[in-house]
């Protein structure tokens, strides 16, 4: 049941750098597509004084972040719980920050909509919504590793495709998110922080 990517074990810890930066010492985060749970897990344990709550739209990987869950022994590590980011029905009312790793480019645009204004009900005011993964930024140029991951995943699903970040922070705005840092990353990913 406990599955794994590559890929989280390579961002990690640059995300856990930033992540250090921006998120309160304690409260509630909530974590939106948490995937196979090696990151609620890692940031569990980097995070003690928070209560990780990891969710995903996919029963398989609520099975995977449990066996995570179930491995680290974390107290501070909620059982994981279904959302679908495109709804509004949600099952955590109140977070004190929220973390979406690798998601708006791996779902149709209603994920991204449903992701900002689940933020602007959920999180307390001066709350911080931190996004990671890759964009396409206005005025700079692409990197073709970028352009060929969009056009493999348009080639998965018409409705996914690697975001504008221009687009997505006009989508936070609307909800009453500030845009309040991009962090450049490895792998020509970004780190986007906003805050209600």
């Amino acid at each position: 049941m406990k599955r794994h990517a590559p890929a989280t074990e390579r961002n990690r810890e640059p995300l856990l750098a930033v992540l250090r930066e921006v998120l309160p010492p304690e409260g509630t985060l909530l974590e939106v597509a948490s995937g196979t749970g090696q990151h609620a897990a890692f940031f569990a344990r980097a995070f003690p004084g928070l209560t990780w709550q990891p969710t995903d739209g996919d029963p398989a990987s609520l099975e995977s972040i449990d066996a995570w869950r179930a491995e680290e022994g974390l107290s501070n590590l909620l059982p994981a719980r279904l959302l679908d980011a495109s709804t509004d029905a949600w099952p955590v009312a109140h977070a004190d920050a929220m973390l979406c790793v690798n998601m708006i480019h791996i779902a149709p645009w209603a994920a991204c909509q449903g992701l900002m204004r689940g933020a602007a009900r959920v999180l307390r005011p001066g709350g911080r919504l931190v996004l990671y993964g890759p964009y396409f930024v206005e005025g700079k140029e692409t990197a073709p590793s970028n352009l060929a991951f969009d056009e493999s995943l348009r080639a998965r699903d018409p409705a996914w495709g690697v975001r504008e970040l221009g687009a997505v922070t006009a989508e936070a705005a609307r909800h009453g998110l500030q845009r309040e840092r991009v962090v450049e990353m490895p792998s020509n990913n970004l780190t986007v922080v906003f805050r209600r």
